[in-house]
């Protein structure tokens, strides 16, 4: 059995929607694997808009109604360094994909990934901005991320 730990870090544009939905998603599919002490989970925004607030109140209501908590939760900046400390770093689309490897030193050229890499049978590269949306594009999201999420968790089992 592998005794390294992992980190991951999800990452949107302003770290309010998306990504700290699949940080709340995935810390309780991490919890009820029983590996929350093998597996640092954290989220962040390429984008220095909402720093310090707490997500947008339409994530937490749809991730609440499936019993996620997302109140402690506080947008952050993703910085250089953050790319190279973390394990896995996980853009929800094309365009925050193209900003974290704008961002890696040459050496970290390969963390940046999308997350919807871990739910080929979705069908999606994106995981879609809901922000302008209504309801149904915060179902989705979550819909998504639960997928992936499972997806990201079989990896990591693979490598614990």
């Amino acid at each position: 059995m592998n005794s390294k730990n992992y980190s991951i870090l999800f990452v949107c544009m302003g770290n309010i929607c998306r990504s700290p939905t699949a940080e709340a998603v995935f810390r309780q599919q991490v919890e009820a694997a029983g590996l929350a002490d093998r597996i640092h989970i954290d989220s962040a925004g390429t984008h220095a808009y909402h720093i310090g607030n707490p997500p947008d109140a339409r994530s937490m209501k749809t991730a609440a109604a499936r019993g996620y908590a997302m109140e402690c939760l506080r947008a952050r900046q993703v910085t250089a360094q953050d790319i190279a400390a973390f394990d896995y770093v996980l853009a929800m689309d094309e365009d925050n994909l193209a900003i974290l490897q704008r961002l890696a030193s040459a050496d970290c050229q390969h963390k940046p990934r999308l997350l919807m890499a871990f739910a080929p049978d979705f069908g999606r590269h994106d995981v879609p901005d809901p922000y302008y949306g209504g309801a149904q594009g915060f179902e989705q999201v979550l819909d998504m991320i639960e997928a992936a999420g499972e997806g990201l968790l079989a990896d990591l089992r693979q490598r614990i």
